[in-house]
């Protein structure tokens, strides 16, 4: 009866991971589960996926109005470099270009408008200096909205954190360039609000580039995972702390013997170092996001920070997963008189 029983756990076990895991199948989680649960003699169920994906292109972009300076102002710019900036800015093109690019415009134009209005005579320009100083002053205002436009709010970012269909060897691999990239993003984003409108600026486009192929969206899945398989695991121990001892009279039995050799072997050995190196690449990458994120909370759409308080949620009970995991198992085995990873005999 108790192989019928442990078959029909097994499979339990098995359909969870096809369907809750089949990104991280190649993962040190898995086995670990499967063995723990064997082990046990309990089903352990994991159900992945709780963070939902980031809100629809639509609920982050913001709509901005532009501002046109009309032709005759225009004209009236002459010998103004900015007069092909604000050429630019009032072309077909220019209003359908890609969030980034129209964000280099608008800091070009704020760049160079100041050198403009110097070179403007007040007692004969003195509309066209009021004109330069309005558009200055409503491009300051409509910055924020278009940096977030162009970054967190844009096509690049959502590639970031889009979940990959398969863990594979993550993190394993992983490069540095996408935290320089992001490091640098957060820095020019800082300037620009500041007030340096030059710096940068031939960089926007390379750095979204690294960005687009960055993996924020395996370090969400990974810490899911973790969070879930461990959060699975704890009603299997607890079960058989609380209901079904492993060990009587902390005297390792056969069964609290192979549950040892189970932690010992593939939670310590091959599951704490995975999740090692996950806290670690989530070490790297977070602080560059959360300081973009900092520097454009003012702007930020609802939508955007509503699934940014999830994702932080997750990232906090995902980093003390495997220390309340270690506590529960170290429970069980202390019933035999073990400790995890003390030698068994």
């Amino acid at each position: 009866m108790k192989k019928a029983h442990t078959s029909i756990w097994v499979l339990l076990l098995a359909v969870a991971l096809m369907s809750g895991c089949s990104e991280g199948s190649s993962l040190p989680l898995d086995k670990y589960l499967t063995r723990l649960g064997r082990s046990l003699d309990r089903p352990i169920i994991v159900n992945t996926g709780r963070l939902p994906p980031l809100p629809r292109s639509r609920n982050l972009h913001i709509e901005l109005q532009s501002q046109s300076i009309g032709l005759l102002d225009l004209l009236a710019l002459g010998g103004c470099e900015i007069s092909i900036t604000v050429g630019n800015l009032n072309s077909s093109l220019g209003k359908l270009a890609s969030d980034s690019q129209r964000l280099l415009l608008e800091l070009e134009f704020l760049s160079l408008a100041p050198a403009c209005i110097s070179s403007l005579d007040p007692a004969t320009d003195a509309e066209l200096i009021a004109t330069l100083h309005k558009a200055i002053s409503d491009k300051r205002r409509t910055l924020p909205a278009r940096i977030w436009n162009a970054t967190l709010g844009g096509p690049e970012f959502r590639a970031f954190w889009k979940r990959p269909r398969r863990l594979d060897t993550y993190p394993a691999n992983t490069g540095g360039q996408i935290l320089t990239s992001l490091a640098r993003l957060a820095q020019l984003s800082r300037v620009w609000l500041e007030g340096d409108y030059q710096a940068g600026s031939d960089e926007l486009e390379r750095l979204l580039g690294d960005i687009r192929l960055g993996d924020g969206g395996a370090l969400l899945t990974s810490l899911d995972l973790q969070r879930s398989a461990f959060a699975a695991a704890t009603p299997a121990i607890q079960q058989r702390l609380e209901g079904a001892p492993i060990c009587i009279g902390k005297t390792p039995s056969p069964e609290g013997k192979i549950v040892d050799n189970v932690v010992r072997k593939y939670f310590i050995g091959e599951v704490q170092p995975w999740s090692v190196q996950v806290a670690r690449r989530r070490g790297e990458i977070m602080p560059p996001v959360l300081a973009l994120e900092l520097n454009l909370r003012n702007t930020m759409p609802a939508a955007y920070q509503a699934w940014s308080h999830e994702r932080n949620e997750l990232l906090e009970t995902a980093a003390d997963a495997p220390r309340d995991h270690a506590g529960h198992l170290a429970a069980l085995l202390e019933s035999c008189g073990l400790r995890p990873g003390a030698n068994s005999t």
